[in-house]
């Protein structure tokens, strides 16, 4: 272990790299830079404000926000003076932010605007722990315990830099850094407890694994809330590579041409996005531009095929590939700012065809895979050696196993210390030997690259890399008074959708009241109006779930599930993989454009 905290490692890094360029962040149009000497400064004022504010070694810290630069030196801070940090997504709901507040017994949350500080006033009576609210964009209001990031940071004047010194170095690599609330398959978040030491490793076995040189800058613009982004985060602090802040999900486009970063790490769905733009541009653009763009598309996959299999290039295709990217190819990575090496692809699957075309086009997108409670990295492909439709070999000093049923395990440093307040589920979760069990089905191949091939749970993992449980959301759509049984959709899609059936009861009484004469429960599921009834159920519904639980599109079974059907369990439990199979056809016509 090269630093035994994370807060060593930030000291000795923003020391020794002083002058040079730590973070970006756009303000009012303009681009602002921060050095680490200032980053540091600032890391410090949080510690002390946090001291003088009685927080103590071990007290919980929220964070809901999107991401940006307060985000990261509020992270660094909370850890520098021994206390634990807790990110909430900014897209929950009030009732998703209290519970994460309740269940980590947070004294502080810092909150981004005055729509994050109205979420935690509608449920504050339920945070009997929660003393002060900090925001950053709004102002002080003290008679509601709420105060403004910059009088936040004048509260520790008085606390000494030989304070946050000495609470530093008391920390060690099992000392709690972080809780991460992943979802659990009945809804409620588990807290996995990540550690000081975690953080440490994970960042040093990424940093082997992945390609950087000094010069190297990148974007962030995934949550860091979720523990993936902010190991990317580590990742950079301990290289003391520059990090820009995009200013929002729907800039990223743009914020990547005005960076120009030289890697990036992303969920699959930028890169669909980005594909389906340029698929489209070209078929729009017709006539010789489009034969252009198949040409050099398929000179590009000629070309990326041989440099995958370590083959040398022909002189003849080499030609060919040059004028391919003077004429087309280079265009693609002008979307990326025209000076990316590599981006990595993590918390969903990636589209093996999307990562084949992007290599075509000159652009490498190496899949990885984590999960919270291993620090979100145990495998990634290597800048040279990769192979795509696998998550590549595991992290030095990383262990992969494959249990007799077929479930990944993983093993080493990384590994949670457990799930806050749920030993059992730790158990459950950890062996005694220190192994983790991932969830994931897999295969190793001779050269230890591991594919995925199944989820041995339900959870699903959108394209987008949100877990979503889909028990919870069919919960919600059964309380529907006309829909019978639910069953969501969405594992590496881009969005939810739901196999519904009518309630065998309510619906028919609801026709004959309607002037639908007596039809059957079939005739009702294709009738417009019951379509357009169980349209209204389900908009109600989704008013109650996450952004990303919603269900974007549905399809009406005919039939309602049975045990005779196949769909249904003696215990009358869904099953899923059964209901998915049967209605294979209706599924893919959901994800139809």
């Amino acid at each position: 272990m090269d630093y035994p905290s994370v807060y060593q490692m930030f000291r000795e890094v923003s020391t020794i790299n002083g002058s040079k360029l730590a973070f970006k962040h756009k303000r009012d149009g303009n681009w602002f830079e921060v050095t680490w000497s200032e980053a540091r400064e600032s890391v410090q004022r949080v510690a002390k404000s946090l001291i003088a504010l009685k927080v103590e070694k071990g007290a919980r810290v929220g964070i809901l926000s999107l991401t940006r630069l307060e985000w990261a030196l509020c992270d660094y801070g909370i850890v520098s003076c021994g206390a634990v940090t807790v990110g909430i997504y900014p897209s929950n709901l009030p009732a998703g932010c209290a519970y994460i507040l309740a269940h980590s017994d947070s004294e502080i949350v810092f909150v981004e605007d005055a729509d994050q500080l109205a979420k935690v006033f509608e449920v504050r009576g339920q945070l009997p722990d929660l003393r002060y609210i900090v925001i950053y964009d709004g102002p002080s209001d003290p008679e509601h315990d709420v105060m403004g990031w910059e009088d936040f940071l004048d509260k520790g004047a008085d606390v000494s830099d030989e304070e946050v010194v000495r609470r530093g170095e008391e920390l060690g690599p099992d000392d709690l850094a972080s809780i991460v609330y992943t979802s659990g398959t009945t809804g409620e978040p588990k807290g996995a407890m990540i550690s000081h030491g975690n953080l440490v490793f994970t960042s040093w076995s990424a940093c082997e694994s992945l390609y950087f040189e000094p010069y190297f800058t990148t974007l962030m613009f995934l949550p860091l809330a979720h523990v993936f982004a902010r190991l990317i985060a580590y990742v950079c602090l301990r290289r003391a590579l520059p990090v820009a802040f995009a200013e929002s999900l729907t800039t990223v486009l743009p914020n990547l041409q005005e960076i120009r970063p030289h890697f990036i790490a992303s969920v699959p769905r930028v890169f669909e996005k980005a594909h389906d733009k340029i698929v489209s541009n070209a078929a729009e653009a017709g006539g010789i531009k489009l034969k252009l763009f198949e040409w050099a598309l398929k000179v590009g996959r000629k070309v990326g095929d041989l440099k995958q299999k370590k083959q040398p290039i022909p002189g003849g295709l080499a030609l060919q590939h040059r004028l391919a990217h003077k004429l087309v190819l280079h265009k693609i990575g002008d979307i990326f700012g025209g000076r990316m090496e590599w981006a990595v692809s993590g918390a969903a699957p990636l589209n093996k065809s999307i990562a084949e075309f992007f290599h075509a086009c000159g652009v490498l997108i190496v899949e990885g895979i984590g999960m919270t409670e291993n620090t979100s990295f145990s495998h990634v492909n290597r800048f040279d050696n990769y192979k795509f439709g696998v998550v590549g070999q595991p992290g030095p000093e990383i262990e992969q196993r494959i249990a007799p049923d077929g479930e990944l395990l993983t093993r080493g440093a990384n590994t949670m210390l457990g799930y806050f307040k749920d030993p059992e589920a730790t158990a459950e979760t950890i062996d005694e030997e220190g192994w983790l069990y991932t969830g994931d089905i897999g295969e190793i191949d001779e050269e230890g690259f591991l594919r995925i091939t199944d989820r041995k749970k339900d959870l699903i993992v959108t394209a987008g890399g949100k877990n979503v449980a889909p028990q919870w959301v069919e919960q919600i759509l059964r309380s529907a008074h006309f829909i019978g049984q639910a069953v969501v959709i969405g594992d590496r899609k881009k969005f939810l959708t739901a196999l519904l059936t009518l309630d065998p009861e309510t619906v028919p009484k609801w026709a004959a009241q309607n002037d639908l004469g007596d039809s059957s429960l079939e005739e009702l599921a294709a009738h417009p109006r019951v379509r357009e009834l169980i349209e209204m159920e389900v908009e109600q519904r989704n008013k109650e779930l996450a952004s990303y639980e919603t269900i974007k599109r549905f399809e009406i079974v005919p039939r309602d599930f049975s045990i005779e059907g196949g769909e249904l369990t003696p215990t009358l439990k869904v099953k899923r993989k059964a209901v998915v199979e049967k209605y294979k056809e209706e599924i893919e016509a959901l994800y139809e454009d």
